[in-house]
């Protein structure tokens, strides 16, 4: 979309929409226009990133892999017909009728879990548990209207300070820590809206590394790509 909402934005590709590029572990990526620069992209090794709300890009690329990451705990339109192999993550999907497989987003004992019939567990609507906080970590917008940042990314916050403010509403930390995600400058924002996070750790956390929940999950889409087209090929 236009104006990405990511709140890890340290470690996520759509930050080259608002910087031009972006890199992430050593992986860049870039923002681009038109074939031509997406072309150039590939050539330099670089991920392309475009604004592609609606997905038109999928008929004119044709894609051997499409993958839904959209994490919108409901299918949106993906459907197996887009590509050789359609991948998505998370709740919404049902594997072997919406696309090929889908992967357990869900922390705990199926976490990066490879589905290639059924689906993956039901959102349980609760954030993941770092040194006994859950809800607590993350921080949500107070009202509708345009978010002023006042403690970005890798700020280390205590109990009541203001991270930032929406309509000269202030977004207050609920437990000490450092800032491992906020959402953009300026971001149009509604109220409940997500916006920010808070890890207990402090200044163990690197944010500019990306996580094990991350990590195990693009792990394991690579492992169904592998599999899929294994399938595909008959070998």
């Amino acid at each position: 979309i236009k104006n990405p909402t990511a709140i890890r934005r340290t470690v996520s590709f759509s930050q080259a929409i608002f910087d031009g590029e972006v890199d992430v572990e050593g992986v860049k990526s870039r923002l681009c226009e038109n074939a031509q620069q997406v072309n150039q992209a590939h050539i330099d090794h670089v991920i392309p990133i475009i604004v592609d709300p609606e997905g038109d890009s999928i008929n004119a690329y044709k894609p051997f892999v499409v993958i839904d990451a959209i994490l919108a705990k409901k299918n949106l339109g993906t459907h197996k017909n887009l590509a050789d192999i359609v991948i998505a993550l998370g709740p919404g999907f049902s594997a072997g009728k919406d696309v090929h497989a889908v992967i357990e987003t869900n922390r705990g004992h199926h976490l990066g879990r490879v589905i290639y019939k059924g689906e993956a567990e039901t959102n349980t609507g609760i954030p993941g548990n770092i040194e006994g906080y859950t809800w607590e970590r993350v921080l949500y917008s107070p009202d509708n209207g345009r978010i002023d940042v006042l403690r970005d990314i890798d700020s280390i916050v205590e109990v009541g300070d203001v991270l930032a403010e929406v309509n000269g509403k202030p977004v207050v930390a609920n437990i000490p820590g450092l800032v491992r995600g906020m959402i953009q400058q300026g971001t149009t924002v509604f109220k409940g809206m997500k916006i920010a996070d808070v890890d207990p750790r402090g200044a163990r956390v690197d944010c500019h590394t990306i996580s094990d929940k991350a990590r195990s999950i693009g792990g394991d889409v690579l492992e169904a790509i592998l599999n899929l087209e294994m399938e595909i090929k008959n070998i």
